[in-house]
């Protein structure tokens, strides 16, 4: 078997021709030909397929009967085939927890440095926070509850699934007579039954007691300093038990009991703010530790826009201005709710809805608040019932269904007239407050995720070269910062310079997708495999072109076969070998035309692509243009993502294209604001 090429001969896959065909191994490879001339076929589902193949088949049968059977190319056979990896255009992932920086995992990176090398700073006032001591919690305790009464708590288990059964035994040798179990308190003799699928809080009761008239006391009076002994005592004892970490847990209201956290590490003297200790998971938004309650880490909230619910408002109530209740539908619910909160407020239900007051449509759309509205309602048999009722109004109406609906149909009907829009609490930025008060050399995680690469890139070089860190933070830091540069130069080595960290990795495109993970590839320095990829090129500005050539011919330097289906002109010129397919689409393609160096291929007159690579052949460029129909689709302030305000004339009856470098907001306009 020659160890220096991949030999194909009698491959069938879909339209190829019972083909032969050598690829040199380590080589910057390019397959072209006419589209459908069979590209695809052969790299994909032949060369690639056959990887995959006999590498699950490596694995061991209880490996394999979780990844089902592949199937067999149809190929005779296939000699010197590495592990192979396939980079395609597939989106990168539909989950919209996903971001370019936790694909790319530079996200990883910066929480880990946020984590270890950061600031963390009180989220009420802002200021620095610091470790609290035993004594500091003890007066802490006397000043904030000086009537209450409290029991001291250590945590022992937070959030974490099991039976938990040694913890049990453990508090039961310790002479713990209570503990606290997800919130309930528990005897310890009692026969607790936890399911170990299900994540778990359990807490040591160390004390209880009543702080009566302790503010009264004189600081040397017997009974106080008896108390304060005691709770200093049960502080520390918490303390250590719980790992630094105390709660004190105030049951002066039965019925609305009140945890209070106090730390050993983290504290802010000036409100009385404790913070849990800073980890990795604080920043992570996939994580009920990191994530902001309010959008559970995803950065936005569904809301009802109300131009959806009211689109044309030059017609009235009773013409169906309202298009996300059914009020055709005279004899229906929604109908005669609507009359009865009109006739009720008084609100016109014939003339158009832009000529009623902003107070009548807020009416409509909010609800009457706390007046009654009595409802005239007369079913399908003509019988009459009236009723006093809230008028919830259309909006709150809407999001309520929303949210208490189980079905799949009601909640995309209702999404209908939703629009995404950023979480009012956390901005956006999909962290709760203890995370986003971090900062490291005065610069939050936040802000960098929402730098473009380009300047995320400086920020990391200047934090390297001279960040103004602590000596302590700059040995943390180093080979954090090392990692996290070298993976945002992988993304602006193939282009991706313009995108943000933050940025969705829904929203890519199939090339930005394609080259988010070429870009993770190259970051793991792997060699001797087999990338096979798919047009990297597309939608790649020529001014990047010859970085992302670049990219491939240092991936083919580290050992591997990179090989690319490309209709590039510069790509094809830079491959070290060049596969021409054709020479049609279709029945009339699946043949190799031509296989050589660029400059043998333009020599081969067979070859197709060769005669255009050679000059021979060419895109004539048409000696007139079009005019149109001298009329122009308009469009004034366009703003989505990095639109600034454009405004854009079109002409009508002739071809337009928008072009422009990657990222620019070509798409922003055309997909985002002109086509919706």
């Amino acid at each position: 078997m020659a160890k220096n090429k991949i030999v194909v001969r009698g491959a069938r896959e879909h339209n190829l021709k019972n083909i032969n065909v050598e690829i040199p191994r380590d080589k910057l490879v390019v397959i072209t030909g006419v589209s459908g001339s069979g590209k695809s076929s052969l790299a994909f589902n032949t060369i690639f397929a056959e990887g995959q193949r006999r590498y699950v088949e490596s694995l061991s049968a209880y490996a394999r009967q979780f990844l089902g059977q592949m199937e067999k190319p149809d190929v005779d056979l296939i000699e010197g085939l590495s592990p192979a990896v396939s980079i395609d255009q597939k989106g990168v992932s539909g989950n919209p927890r996903s971001t370019v920086g936790t694909v790319t995992e530079v996200y990883d990176y910066l929480r880990l440095l946020f984590a270890r090398a950061g600031t963390p700073h009180c989220p009420q006032c802002g200021r620095p926070v610091e470790p609290q001591s035993a004594e500091v919690i003890v007066s802490t305790i006397l000043n904030q509850f000086p009537d209450n009464r409290l029991q001291i708590l250590a945590p022992l288990i937070k959030d974490r699934k099991g039976n938990h059964l040694q913890v049990f035994q453990d508090i039961r040798k310790e002479g713990y007579v209570r503990v606290r179990v997800n919130g309930e308190i528990f005897n310890i003799d009692d026969k607790i039954v936890l399911d170990r699928y299900k994540n778990h809080t359990i807490e040591a009761v160390v004390d209880r007691l009543v702080l009566r008239g302790v503010a009264a006391m004189a600081e040397d009076d017997p009974e106080r300093l008896s108390l304060v002994t005691r709770i200093t005592d049960s502080v520390e004892t918490a303390l250590v038990l719980g790992g630094g970490v105390v709660i004190v847990n105030d049951v002066t209201e039965r019925d609305n009991p009140q945890d209070y956290l106090f730390s050993e590490h983290l504290f802010c003297p000036y409100d009385g703010t404790s913070i849990p200790e800073i980890e990795p998971r604080t920043f992570s938004f996939n994580n009920p530790h990191g994530a902001c309650p309010n959008c559970q880490g995803l950065g936005i909230k569904k809301e009802i826009d109300p131009s959806m619910v009211l689109p044309d408002r030059s017609l009235s109530l009773r013409q169906g201005a309202i298009v996300a209740w059914p009020t055709d539908d005279k004899q229906g619910y929604y109908w005669q709710l609507i009359k009865s909160t009109a006739e009720f407020f008084e609100i016109p239900l014939d003339k158009p809805v832009n000529t009623l007051t902003d107070a009548q449509i807020h009416i409509i759309l909010y609800g009457s608040k706390s007046a009654e509205i009595p409802v005239t309602y007369t079913n399908r048999d003509n019988a009459t019932r009236v009723y006093n009722t809230k008028y919830e109004g259309v909006i709150p109406n809407l999001q309520r269904r929303f949210r208490e609906t189980t079905s799949d149909y009601m909640r995309g009907k209702i999404s209908e007239y939703m629009l995404d829009s950023p979480c009012e609490v956390c901005n956006g930025s999909r962290l709760n407050p203890v995370a986003r008060a971090v900062t490291l050399n005065d610069i939050h995680i936040q802000d960098i995720v929402n730098w473009p690469v380009s300047d995320s890139l400086k920020w990391a070089s200047q934090i390297s070269a001279n960040g103004n860190l602590s000596a302590r933070q700059q040995l943390i830091a180093a080979p954090i910062i090392k990692e996290v540069n070298e993976r945002l130069q992988f993304l602006s080595d193939v282009g991706l310079n313009y995108l943000t960290l933050s940025r969705r990795a829904g929203s890519l495109s199939g090339g930005e997708a394609q080259r988010i993970r070429l870009a993770t590839q190259i970051g793991s320095r792997l060699m001797g495999v087999l990338y096979v990829l798919d047009e990297p090129s597309i939608g790649l500005h020529q001014r990047d072109n010859a970085r992302l050539i670049k990219t491939l011919k240092g991936m083919r330097d580290l050992g591997n076969t990179v090989l690319v289906v490309e209709h590039d002109e510069d790509t094809m010129r830079s491959a070290d070998w060049l596969i021409d397919i054709g020479p049609g689409a279709g029945k009339h393609g699946g043949e190799i035309v031509a296989a050589g160096t660029p400059k043998a291929i333009q020599r081969n007159k067979k070859s197709l692509t060769g005669r255009y690579l050679s000059g021979e052949l060419s895109i004539r460029i048409p000696d007139s243009r079009r005019e149109g129909n001298g009329e122009f689709l308009r469009f004034y302030g366009a703003t989505a993502n990095n639109l600034k305000a454009l405004d854009i004339a079109i002409p009508l009856a002739t071809m337009t294209c928008f072009t422009g470098v990657s990222g620019s907001g070509k798409s922003s306009f055309v997909v985002e604001t002109m086509s919706k």
